[in-house]
């Protein structure tokens, strides 16, 4: 016998505003949930830069280390940038930005490679922050339709009586645990991703600033495009 309080029947007797915060709970949880996947794969590809920067340093010629940190792109992009940015330099002793001094031209390009990739790995970070303060309230909302229901169908009956509140009461409840299942992945998703990103700047600002002094005292000559 079919459950008349179940959470199937609780939906078909919901009326339309329950359904829109329920699709839109439903629309935001899949949202959260993409950029949790996505973002947790391109991570995960990111592992083992620092075993390949340790190979990277041990390469007799910059080309085959850049070709080594092909699975690595922000990286490799960090190396190609900085070469590209001292032959810059070295073409361009007559202008303006020739005067400049070497080390700060390095620098800055090497910071703005940084920059560049920290707001490509903060994708999608925004879109979690929002589901994760939204959604409680969504479902709040919906919480409060509930109860409002509740309260109709107990001024229409006259009565308190448990098959009048039941049905209501449910879906305000429903609503309540739906916001809170929807927020809490979106929370520590944001957080751990948030982490991890931070892990992965330091470890390319050590790997800049190494570049940086390679840049100024080695002997580089390499194909720059």
């Amino acid at each position: 016998m079919e459950n008349p309080y179940g959470i199937a029947s609780l939906w078909q007797q919901s009326d339309a505003v329950i359904k829109f915060v329920g699709f839109a709970l439903l629309a935001m949880s899949l949202a959260s949930w993409a950029v949790i996947f996505m973002r947790l794969i391109s991570l995960l590809k990111l592992r083992k830069a620092k075993y390949l920067i340790a190979e990277f340093w041990q390469q007799q010629d910059i080309n085959k280390g850049i070709d080594l940190l092909a699975p690595q792109p922000p990286f490799q992009k960090l190396v190609s940038q900085g070469l590209q940015a001292k032959a810059h330099h070295q073409n361009h002793q007559a202008q303006l930005q020739g005067q400049v001094p070497l080390s700060d031209w390095l620098t800055t390009a090497l910071k703005n490679n940084i920059d560049d990739t920290r707001e490509s790995l903060s994708g999608g970070l925004a879109i979690l922050a929002s589901v994760g303060s939204t959604s409680p309230f969504i479902g709040l909302f919906g919480t409060v339709w509930g109860i409002y229901h509740a309260l109709i169908g107990i001024g229409l009956s006259g009565s308190a009586s448990i098959d009048k509140v039941a049905g209501p009461v449910g879906e305000a409840l429903v609503m309540t645990a739906f916001g809170l299942a929807v927020a809490i992945p979106a929370v520590l998703g944001y957080n751990a991703i948030s982490r991890a990103n931070k892990a992965i700047i330091i470890q390319m600002n050590r790997f800049a600033s190494q570049l940086h002094a390679y840049y100024l005292t080695g002997s580089v000559q390499s194909k720059v495009g």
